[in-house]
């Protein structure tokens, strides 16, 4: 059996160095391309509570490039009580940034951090020059009003980092990302790409029929890969099975050319036999979702123009050739090495002469694109996608949509709403953050009402309430750390260009220890 693998891969006996041995698990999920961007990024978190800190603990150990907490709170004992990267008696009275920050730094000494205790929140929120510095901005229980200003300081450029907006009250939490389109190369999708047994390129074609099967030595035959099994069984059939029974007649013939009933390439075929009729189509991810808005919505500079020529010329080279670039990676198959690589460097030399066609495709005004990016682009076309942003609190702004979710999902929703509503209830009562802070279901009830339209049964909304009430400014350990790995690994999607980040608003309930989303 072979595992899938490029042919130009070449296996050195070299040591690692030490960075590669230090986040050798990491490279495995996002590769060097993942972690060179992770290293470049600059982070900007706007709090130094419990959260925060466990959410940058999840950053700072896969090396993120550098970091600056931007918070004037002195430390309180509540919060050398409840915050892992505070040194409890002795933080008391120190800013907490300044705290968190030198605790974290001690995690990774290739990562910089930085604390700004000089300025408060409020200060910057609306200073574009300085949240642009920025990769990503996470902003963890921000009073609405500043959160709204953020929001709509970054919303109208393009260039604006993505904002991580972080709620919590006890067991209960919600995550939003606003961004702008956002391009997915690698996203990592289950969906292997084509094949090309459907519409075979001429080499592989001319390989599969010419092969004298019945021809072959025993060993041999049982270790012919299933793919040119196929297209060799589809050159001795009448024509391409399209009913049931013309289907059935096909796989009937496969199993005819076994020379032994215990060759599992043959089985593999069997159980293949549907990429003969299926026809390959192309993702509705890219037909839809992004070539017919390349000169609108996703014209430059929303996306960079690097990935912006490679789109334009992924569309080109469809429109011509009626199918995606092919793939060089092969998937595991019952084979010998000898026919397992012949057919991998049939995959790559077709790889390379799509390659050649798409590369004469790019606009002139997409600029220098690094080979190694044309590469991961074609390898990866079958899955490339864009993710579509959307402002922070649009959904709020529509009652008849918020009811419409909350008919959908009552329990997800009821927990969003109720967060929105102490967050608004703590700001305009100017109790803010303190741990003393109260609240009554009441006026949670009552903020929950003039989000949602007239007569709405708010039965649903009670679990909630009577959390938050009992814990409105409450930043629990436990929730933290789970918000901690949460909020880190949608930062890491978003800052590596790989992976899908979650859409809508992410609801974390610790209650019931579930998760859902609010869209």
């Amino acid at each position: 059996m072979h595992e899938s693998q490029d042919l130009n891969t070449v296996t050195v006996n070299a040591q690692p160095d030490s960075k590669t041995r230090r986040y050798d698990r990491q490279l495995r999920l996002w590769a060097s391309s993942g972690q060179a961007l992770l290293e470049e990024a600059r982070l900007l978190v706007l709090s130094s509570s419990a959260t925060s800190t466990s959410i940058l603990k999840n950053l700072v150990l896969p090396g993120i490039g550098h970091f600056t907490i931007l918070d004037d709170t002195i430390t309180s004992p509540a919060d050398a009580g409840n915050n892992f990267f505070l040194e409890g008696p002795s933080s008391i009275g120190k800013p907490r940034a300044a705290e968190a920050v030198r605790l974290l730094c001690e995690m990774n000494d290739g990562v910089v951090g930085e604390a700004i205790t000089d300025k408060s929140v409020a200060n910057v929120v609306a200073d574009l020059d300085f949240l642009t510095k920025y990769t990503i901005i996470i902003a963890h229980n921000l009073p609405p009003s500043q959160l709204q200003i953020l929001s709509d300081t970054l919303w109208p450029s393009p260039n604006a980092p993505t904002l991580l907006s972080v709620s919590s009250a006890g067991f209960l939490a919600e995550l939003f990302i606003q961004h702008h389109p956002h391009p997915i190369i690698e996203s990592h999708t289950d969906n292997m790409p084509s094949l090309r047994i459907y519409d075979p390129f001429p080499s592989l074609l001319a390989y599969s029929t010419t092969l004298k099967l019945d021809e072959l030595d025993p060993t041999e035959h049982a270790h012919v890969p299933y793919i040119p099994i196929l297209i060799n069984a589809l050159s001795r059939s009448p024509g391409l099975p399209k009913t049931f029974e013309e289907k059935a007649a096909f796989k009937s013939l496969l199993m005819s050319m076994k020379f032994k009933q215990d060759e599992e390439n043959f089985d593999e075929a069997y159980a293949q036999a549907y990429r003969i009729w299926t026809p390959t189509s192309l993702p509705s991810t890219l037909t839809q979702g992004i070539f017919p808005h390349l000169e609108t919505t996703l014209a430059p500079p929303v996306i960079p123009p690097t990935i912006h020529g490679l789109f334009t010329a992924l569309k080109l080279f469809t429109e011509r050739e009626k199918t995606l670039p092919v793939s060089p990676a092969l998937p595991d198959m019952k084979a010998s090495t000898e026919t397992y690589i012949h057919l991998q460097k049939l995959y790559r030399d077709q790889f390379n002469s799509d390659k050649e066609i798409l590369k004469s495709l790019i606009p002139a005004s997409a600029g220098e694109i690094p080979e190694d990016l044309i590469d991961t682009f074609i390898k990866n076309a079958h899955g490339v996608q864009v993710i579509m942003g959307q402002k922070w609190g649009v959904l709020d702004e529509d009652p008849v949509k918020v009811a419409e979710a909350f008919v959908m999902s009552p329990k997800d929703v009821g927990i969003h709403l109720a967060l929105r509503a102490v967050r608004q209830e703590l700001e305009a009562s100017g109790a803010g953050q303190s741990a003393t802070a109260k609240v009554t279901e009441e006026a949670i009830k009552e903020r929950v009402k003039g989000m949602l339209p007239a007569a709405t049964d708010l039965e649903e909304l009670d679990e909630a309430i009577g959390e938050i009430v009992r814990a409105p400014t409450a930043d629990l350990p436990n929730t933290a750390a789970m918000l901690g790995g949460l909020v880190a690994q949608e930062a890491i999607k978003m800052i590596t260009r790989q992976y899908v980040p979650q859409s809508g608003y992410c609801i974390l309930d610790c209650v019931d220890m579930r998760t859902g989303v609010v869209m």
